[in-house]
């Protein structure tokens, strides 16, 4: 009897050990599969980064820091022309060699996103027509390649020209990259960022865009506002104007 008894606990406390087992792994399981969704769910709500950066004048070594500083693994080259005669370090054959010492790749873009496509359709009395260029299958295909890289490295786009608004990288490539929903900057030359939006702020204020602000109108003022045609301009159409104006202004002219 008393053996009888024994067994019994034994397998009741079996039981309880087994059923408390099962609790804990399927807890686990769980946990595990809450973490991991929610992991992805912050994964998703997160858009891709996409950093532009000009050469100027910076030394080799400022120039790593920049990248490194805000973790560029890809350097996508948007110079029609990779070369630099001032500055050999700025070359596309040692700048390749530079930045894969470095753990960046390289990629040469310039041949669909450089500022002087050899499309003799992009040109106007030698002149290059960003609108013309930005229509372009070639132009649409890197807006692709760049937007399909970001989602797996953090790429730097880059130019010559040391101030972003002063360049096409900025006022053709990344006018157009917005529609892709990714999350621009611009890394400066003392290596601190300006968003894209920033440089959309400082784009209207330089060429006297930005919307004034908003006064309270009588009626008198708004029937006369009727009658001369006045309107209210949305941001989108007056960036739209600033694009064009900017891209006017920066647009390479061939030599005759």
């Amino acid at each position: 009897m008393l053996c009888s008894w024994y067994s019994a606990v034994n397998t009741r406390n079996f039981k309880i050990d087994l059923l408390y087992n099962s609790r804990s792994w399927l807890m686990g399981v769980f946990s595990y599969y809450y973490c991991l969704s929610r992991l992805m769910v912050f994964a998703m709500s997160q858009k891709r980064e996409l950093f532009t950066i000009g050469h100027s004048n910076l030394s080799e070594e400022d120039f790593i820091d920049h990248l490194k500083c805000h973790n560029i693994t890809a350097l996508g080259d948007v110079r029609s022309h990779p070369y630099s005669r001032y500055l050999p370090h700025f070359c596309r054959d040692y700048l390749k060699f530079l930045l894969k010492k470095n753990n960046i790749q390289y990629v040469f873009l310039g041949d669909q996103l450089g500022a002087r496509p050899s499309d003799e359709n992009c040109y106007v009395e030698g002149k290059a027509v960003y609108e013309k260029i930005a229509n372009t299958v070639t132009f649409q295909q890197g807006l692709e390649r760049v937007a399909i890289g970001a989602e797996k490295h953090r790429i730097a786009l880059m130019c010559a020209e040391k101030d972003p608004i002063t360049c096409h990288r900025a006022i053709l490539v990344c006018q157009y990259l917005r529609d892709f929903d990714l999350d621009i900057h611009h890394i400066l030359s003392n290596g601190d960022l300006e968003s894209h939006s920033q440089l959309e702020d400082r784009l209207l204020e330089s060429l006297d865009l930005l919307p004034k602000p908003q006064v309270q109108l009588s009626i008198f003022d708004e029937v006369n506002n009727m009658i001369n045609g006045v309107v209210n301009i949305s941001r989108q159409d007056l960036l739209a104007k600033a694009y064009e104006q900017k891209g006017n202004k920066n647009a390479y002219q061939s030599v005759r």
